[in-house]
């Protein structure tokens, strides 16, 4: 009894000493629960008041205002727009998706060609007497293109992958030599295992003749094909147990291991930041570096064991560590095989290979990609005075309004040394998306010599 009068006497001075606050301590049924286990102190009922005078947290604060915010009819016509403007700036294809073309053309468990009836539209208005595919990948686009231009006298088709380059070659082999196939022309057809960063001299080798009018056609489909991501070995996928190889080139010498184990940790940080776009860059590049001395990173599972212990919890569980793996396997790819420096400088061999009136065709998958596409393009064509600018611009816009190509031409950016078709470049259609999961990041720009 003697304990609980105190604890009455000590409850009436903390009430005493914070009358603003607006809570009181209820004897009867705080005596009732009252356990001798449990230490009744002065400090307990100042640590009970202090905790019931503290101020909400910056986070419960940040959630409230974050509600409050988004609430705000204001904050919502806001969101509305922006995202109305997005859509905007994204040129949908207003292609028909055809199914059966693609059943006809491309492998319902290992390749669907991307956006092949937009590619066949870009080139349907070019007498196509050269053409080449510098990702020949499965041959889906090219044996479309070899089908749709009875006039082509020469076909190249280029691939670093072996698996791929065998693969094109048996499929247009067996095209060319089917009761399907009818040409006007005998085909000169090569097929090489090469990067298209050797486009020139890969022409020299085949056809140097074809060097003097120049290449009627060609294309850049920079995706990687689903036989490539399905093979564990190639150590693609985050999903699938595989080493940490990611070489298109089986006979390059460096892996995603190297990287990873043996590169400075400010190079590795520097990839994972730049290629993979990585926030949480620096605090992956530590953990990987940490690695080492247990060993080091020898398979995909390993690493994405490292990352998915190393995402924040609040990034939506699963989903938040298979984005964050993609971005780290993206990053490890394009810094393996340089894909970023051999793109840029291929883009300015192919158009100089491009006769007048040729086309380069680009289907890229990642901003990063699409970003070197752009500008890369944009230097091509060359600047040209305000004059030049306004009369050629009115003279695209008839142009893209009265071409008989199709609905794929919306706007044109002209140049001194050629014209850009795609001022936005083309993405897939809805249905095909629907489809193929993987085409949705893909787009298409295009660029004509003149």
């Amino acid at each position: 009894m003697a304990a609980a009068t105190a604890i009455a006497k000590y409850g009436i001075c903390c009430r005493r000493s914070f009358s603003s606050l607006k809570f009181h301590l209820n004897f009867n049924q705080f005596h009732k629960s009252f356990t001798p286990s449990l230490s009744l102190t002065p400090q307990f009922f100042h640590h009970s008041i202090s905790t019931l005078q503290q101020k909400p947290s910056s986070h419960s604060k940040k959630k409230k205002r974050n509600k409050t915010e988004n609430q705000n009819p204001k904050n919502v016509i806001a969101k509305t727009l922006a995202e109305e403007s997005r859509l905007k700036r994204r040129t949908r294809s207003e292609k028909k998706f055809d199914q059966d073309v693609i059943r006809q053309y491309g492998d319902d468990v290992n390749h669907v060609p991307v956006m092949l009836g937009e590619v066949l539209d870009v080139f349907s208005a070019v007498n196509l007497r050269s053409f080449v595919d510098c990702t020949v990948g499965a041959a889906g686009h090219s044996v479309a293109i070899i089908q749709a231009h009875p006039e082509m006298q020469l076909y190249v088709g280029l691939d670093v992958d072996p698996i791929a380059h065998e693969k094109a070659q048996v499929r247009i082999n067996s095209f060319l030599h089917g009761e399907s196939c009818h040409r006007t022309y005998d085909l000169k057809m090569y097929t090489l295992l090469k990067n298209f960063k050797d486009f020139r001299s890969v022409l020299e080798e085949v056809d140097e003749r074809s060097l003097t009018p120049g290449v009627n056609g060609i294309l850049m489909d920079l995706g990687m094909s689903s036989m490539q991501v399905n093979n564990a070995e190639r150590g693609f996928s985050v999903l699938a147990d595989g080493p940490l190889d990611m070489r298109m080139d089986p006979k390059a010498s460096l892996k995603a291991e190297d990287i990873l184990n043996f590169w400075p940790d400010t190079e590795v940080g520097r990839i994972l930041r730049d290629y993979g776009e990585e926030s949480n860059w620096y605090n992956l590049q530590n953990k990987i570096v940490k690695a080492r001395a247990s060993g080091g990173l020898h398979s995909t599972v390993e690493l994405v064991d490292l990352i998915r212990k190393s995402a924040p919890s609040t990034r939506g569980g699963r989903h938040g560590w298979i984005k964050t793996a993609t971005r780290v396997f993206q990053a490890l790819r394009i810094a393996v095989n340089d894909e970023l420096n051999t793109l840029k400088t291929s883009l300015y061999s192919c158009f100089d290979c491009l006769s007048p009136g040729g086309r380069l065709a680009v289907i890229s998958f990642h901003s990063l990609e699409d970003r070197i596409v752009k500008q890369t393009f944009l230097d091509i064509i060359g600047e040209k005075s305000e004059d030049e600018v306004s009369t050629d611009k009115m003279q695209c816009r008839l142009e893209s309004l009265n071409s008989s190509e199709g609905a794929w031409v919306k706007q044109i950016i002209p140049g001194q040394n050629g014209k850009i078709l795609t001022k936005r470049p083309i993405t897939p259609s809805q249905e095909e998306e629907k489809l193929n999961r993987r085409c949705r990041s893909a787009k298409l720009r295009v660029i004509q010599k003149v």
